[in-house]
């Protein structure tokens, strides 16, 4: 019981620390009134987004916690449902608007150092990682206190986290790559002006899809990857202690991932303090962080297993073999998506002959690019199994998530220097020192942002196998029986799902880029004075049309991840729910690698032109890149990064009704 206490101890640092950095970055004030009037645009059209997008999924969310109060005959899992949802809600809503002001500071610390602008930007980042991690601990474990010694009752914070978080990063994506493309696409290739350009109508749009996309829209992934992991580790590890010693076995395995999550937020910490006790490159001190702060994961749980599992070194190591795997799937993304490697030089390469063999590059390497970590996935699976079981595999996934708050503290930091590099960009200021800076920065973003999709999609697919595992717990199933017909039917709908689910988010994109891009030409063609700087453009219309494309595209998916298992479930039986749920993680996992790194790298390779390679902007070779990027976005930014909730909405339902 003490064990629970610390780890509420410790989400409350976590939350308090975060609250005090905010406090901080906010304080300081913008003398720059050019600075501050583009900031508060964003800032406006980001809030204005956010607030429309609660009140539509509102009725939504009550609606479904009252039908699962009905049909499951308790109102223990519509309550932790609607609980769920909020804590998700409020973790990508506090999130964004840190980032939201802070992409203001760190524009004009900019003109100051890069050292100062690297820490407003990445502190900033930080908040989002401590609150989101402080907020899932505090929530698992209170409600673990309340549920006894039954915790499948918590079951239902995990289903409400994923639901709200795939509204929140489909509306964020579709929001983000309407603005994108149709900003790209008319105004750097159209009419040849330069990114960031305040003449562009869509560029405001872009910048607020930057946060609600970016920030909201992954810091509400993974916080649902974080809870639905915790809660599917303690039910396993609960069923898995029973088996083993009764009650008490029991209680002591249930309590092991919450103490190594609890570990996890105070090795953040550390880390956090250490990064702020360096004054090296950017990017060498974000990866000393995440290493300290895995070393400190390591080191404690090596201890605290020691004593919990009295000498029994299995459940450690399947915590290590989850850090290892951070790490081995980070360096691959990094593989293919960072220009310093051959497989996007190869893209830039082959744009010099268009746009047709930009396109056909960039999906080989994104076809190659899902080999590697995918036998990684395989081998952290296997090896952990093999070490303790289906609890090992539920710890594969504790492990791999121990971090999340450091690398958190990366992802937001990509969109704040991206913001940040935009908003001085946009008001033009003549401070060269401040635009080296901001590129800088904005090149140490690219790298964070290839890590953390990559971070992204293993903490997924990691919490999917816990759920499936605590579901095989659950449902009782000893085996599932890969050639009988309902299992087979299972399998295969599962696997179709990710692909009916992935053309519903591409359409919506593609028919709000259609009106975003009609919007922008008509923009350019009317307003006199437009294209030569000497009038405004109408921001509030594109701003308008995103938030209308994205509210219309946030239904299908969901009501197609909730719908597809239950209707397998009850038509058919749970083991062919288990057939569903592999055939779903089989295609989910090769399909979100493949279009997060096709789009990541599509965009290096236009980024890489742009620096000065193979004719640089302005050239033939520079248009067919941008082509390529544009049709990337939503590879990387929309259909991919959803991918990762799909996942876990349809384990944590499909888990709710069989415990």
């Amino acid at each position: 019981m003490g064990l629970l206490f610390i780890a509420l101890f410790a989400g409350a640092v976590a939350l308090i620390l975060a609250l005090l950095i905010a406090l901080k970055i906010l304080s300081r004030e913008v003398e720059d009134k050019g600075m501050v009037k583009v900031h508060e645009a964003i800032k406006i059209g980001a809030k204005a987004y956010l607030k429309l997008q609660f009140k539509t999924i509102t009725p939504f969310i009550i609606v479904t916690a009252i039908l699962l109060g009905i049909v499951l005959k308790s109102p223990f899992p519509a309550l932790t449902f609607a609980l769920g949802a909020l804590l998700s809600a409020f973790a990508g809503y506090a999130g964004m608007m840190v980032a939201v002001n802070a992409n203001l500071r760190t524009a004009e610390a900019s003109r100051r150092s890069l050292n100062d602008a690297f820490k407003t930007a990445f502190y900033s980042g930080s908040v989002m990682g401590l609150t989101l991690t402080g907020i899932g601990l505090i929530g698992v474990t209170a409600l673990y206190l309340l549920a006894g010694e039954d915790p499948s009752r918590i079951v239902g914070l995990g289903f409400g986290a994923s639901l709200t978080a795939l509204f929140a990063r489909v509306g964020g994506g579709i929001f983000t790559k309407a603005a994108d493309m149709g900003a790209d696409l008319v105004g750097k290739v159209e009419k040849g002006i330069p990114e960031d350009d305040p003449r562009n109508p869509a560029i405001i749009a872009d910048q607020v899809g930057d946060n609600v996309g970016d920030i909201a829209g992954t810091g509400s992934d993974v916080f649902q990857s974080y809870i639905c992991t915790l809660i599917a580790a303690v039910l396993v590890g609960f069923q898995e202690g029973m088996k083993a010693g009764g009650v008490e076995k029991a209680l002591e395995w249930a309590l092991f991932p919450i103490a190594v999550m609890t570990v996890g937020i105070f090795a953040s910490i550390f880390a956090l303090i250490f990064v702020k006790a360096k004054r090296e490159k950017p990017i060498i001190v974000v990866d000393q962080g995440i290493l300290a702060a895995s070393i400190f994961v390591i080191v404690v749980s090596y201890f605290m297993v020691s004593s919990i599992f009295r000498g029994n070194l299995n459940p450690f190591y399947a915590i290590v073999i989850g850090i290892v795997t951070v790490f081995l799937f980070a360096f691959f993304t990094e593989y293919y998506t960072l220009h310093s490697y051959s497989p996007v030089k190869s893209i830039a390469e082959f744009s010099q002959t268009g746009v047709a063999t930009n396109i056909l590059m960039g999906l080989a390497v994104g076809l190659e690019s899902v080999a590697i970590p995918i036998i990684v996935f395989c081998i952290a699976v296997f090896l952990s199994y093999q070490v303790l079981g289906l609890f090992g595999i539920s710890l594969l996934a504790v492990g791999f998530l121990s971090i999340t708050a450091v690398i958190m503290s990366m992802s937001a930091y990509g969109p704040i220097v991206d913001n940040a590099q935009g908003i001085i960009k946009m008001t033009r200021i003549k401070d060269e020192k401040a635009y080296k800076n901001a590129n800088v920065l904005d090149s140490v973003g690219n790298t964070a942002k290839a890590i953390c999709k990559g971070y992204a999609v293993g903490a997924s697919s990691l919490a999917q196998v816990a759920l499936f595992s605590a579901f095989v717990e659950a449902a009782g199933l000893q085996s599932i029986n890969l050639v009988a017909p309902h299992v087979i039917v299972g399998l295969i709908i599962g696997a179709m799902t990710t692909f009916l689910f992935s053309s519903s988010l591409f359409r919506a994109v593609g028919r709000a880029a259609f009106q975003m891009i009609a919007e922008v030409r008509r923009q350019f063609k009317t307003i006199v004075g437009l294209a030569e700087g000497k009038a405004e453009p109408d921001y509030v219309k594109c701003i308008d049309i995103s938030s209308k494309a994205a509210l219309k595209g946030l239904f299908l998916p969901a009501i197609i991840s909730i719908v597809a298992p239950l209707v397998v479930g009850f038509t058919l039986n749970a083991e062919a729910v288990g057939g569903f749920i592999v055939g779903n993680i089989a295609s989910v996992l090769p399909m979100a690698l493949l279009m997060m790194n096709s789009g990541t790298a599509w965009d290096n390779a236009k980024k890489y032109i742009e620096a000065g390679a193979l004719g640089g902007k302005g050239s033939k070779t520079h248009a067919a890149a941008v082509v390529g990027d544009t049709i990337g976005d939503p590879f990387k930014d929309t259909s991919g990064p959803s991918l990762d909730i799909l996942i876990n909405v349809i384990g944590s339902i499909a888990l709710l009704f069989a415990a």
